[in-house]
């Protein structure tokens, strides 16, 4: 080789390097490519019934080539979703868990127990409830559309119509998963699963979202001193009683340890909801916002107490009528934490399935920034 063929090689090649470098340091703002040192996946808890195995919680997990959080993040999907939900968006964009992987976290992604890839069995977990078409449309995806809260006309950031026949919205239905009727079973399944997976990984920040957001709280309650952090968007609430003000609304679902049908550990013990006296406010805290549900003999949850934790919720989504009573609730409880209303930030539009919509990266941005802040080693 000659030495001028030696010197534009060798120029190249630290162009390469270079470019890589600036990869790693450009953290969420690269487009380069995503460098994965290791990935793979495993089953975390389940139970023994009649000689199989059931409840056991399918996991994904993927490792950047570098690691600069202190402490891996576990995402775990509400209803009718799987994990999907995180690893893009049904019109082919990043989703969160490529982001925090850019962030330098290692991210695992779980299917809920009897969901997804976590196997169901009838005779263990129960009937099943169904997604439909329309629901999907009126709760998620086009609610503008149907206005039924107040804050819906301000959605703007679903990428697509939002309804049956646009392919974004087809790509998101054919998502959608049947899901455990009983909600005590389902609290109890994946607390038991989520434990068992920090379990074996080590302490870790949990990522919830709507319905899982009570397993944030139980898996805390079962293992304290694995969660350093949780994320809840959107979490599972108020309080005690559902107030979604939504055709889909279930007005029997009753949060027997308020903010979780399973149990918490309170102090002093609680045994039933009678023990917390739940009481409603004379009238809402703001426009546009439902009454909160408080406990008229507050109690302490020690075990939540110290645990960095941050409710998000979207501009326009049902939820943004009641979040607000879900962080109140556990102030009352004794549990400090951070709400973050998205369009008091400035990021705005969004819906309930705010990790799917069109600044999903923006929100990523919020929580991750959060993160780094609050938890640390």
């Amino acid at each position: 080789m000659t030495s001028r063929k030696l010197t534009f090689s060798l120029l190249a090649t630290a162009l390469v390097l270079a470019g890589v470098a600036a990869i790693y340091a450009a953290g969420e703002h690269s487009s380069g490519p995503l460098v994965i040192a290791k990935q793979g996946y495993f089953y975390a808890g389940g139970r023994a019934v009649g000689g199989i195995t059931v409840d056991q919680m399918f996991v994904q997990y993927q490792i950047p080539a570098k690691v600069t959080a202190p402490y891996p993040i576990v995402m775990i999907h509400g209803n009718m979703q799987n994990g999907s939900n995180f690893l893009g968006t049904p019109d082919d964009r990043p989703g969160w868990a490529d982001y925090f992987l850019r962030r330098g976290y290692a991210v695992y992604v779980v299917d809920q127990a009897a969901r997804g890839r976590s196997t169901y069995y009838p005779d263990a977990d129960g009937k099943l409830a169904y997604p439909n078409a329309e629901g999907t449309e009126r709760q998620f995806t086009a609610i503008e559309k149907y206005n039924i809260w107040p804050q819906a006309k301000l959605h703007t950031q679903w990428p697509g119509k939002g309804t049956r026949g646009d392919a974004i919205f087809e790509q998101f239905f054919a998502s959608q998963n049947p899901f455990m009727a009983d909600n005590l079973l389902m609290d109890q399944a994946n607390r038991a699963g989520g434990a068992a997976l920090l379990r074996k990984i080590g302490p870790a920040i949990v990522m919830t979202h709507s319905r899982s957001g009570p397993f944030g709280w139980l898996i805390a309650d079962e293992v304290p001193e694995l969660v350093k952090g949780v994320i809840a968007a959107e979490p599972a609430g108020p309080a005690f009683y559902n107030v979604v003000p939504t055709a889909t609304s279930d007005p029997g679902a009753i949060r027997k340890f308020g903010v979780a049908f399973d149990h918490l550990t309170y102090d002093p013990p609680v045994k039933d909801i009678t023990d917390l006296a739940p009481k409603r406010e004379d009238k809402p805290q703001g426009a546009d916002l439902q009454a909160c549900w408080v406990a008229g003999v507050p109690h302490k949850l020690l075990r939540l107490a110290g645990i960095p934790i941050v409710i998000v919720t979207g501009e326009a989504s049902y939820h943004a009528a009641y979040d607000h009573c879900t962080s109140q609730y556990l102030t009352q409880m004794g549990v400090v934490n951070e709400f973050v209303a998205l369009g008091a930030k400035g990021i705005h539009g969004n819906g309930h399935m705010m990790m799917l919509e069109k600044n999903n990266l923006e929100i990523a941005k919020l929580m991750a920034d959060w993160a780094d802040k609050h938890v640390r080693k």
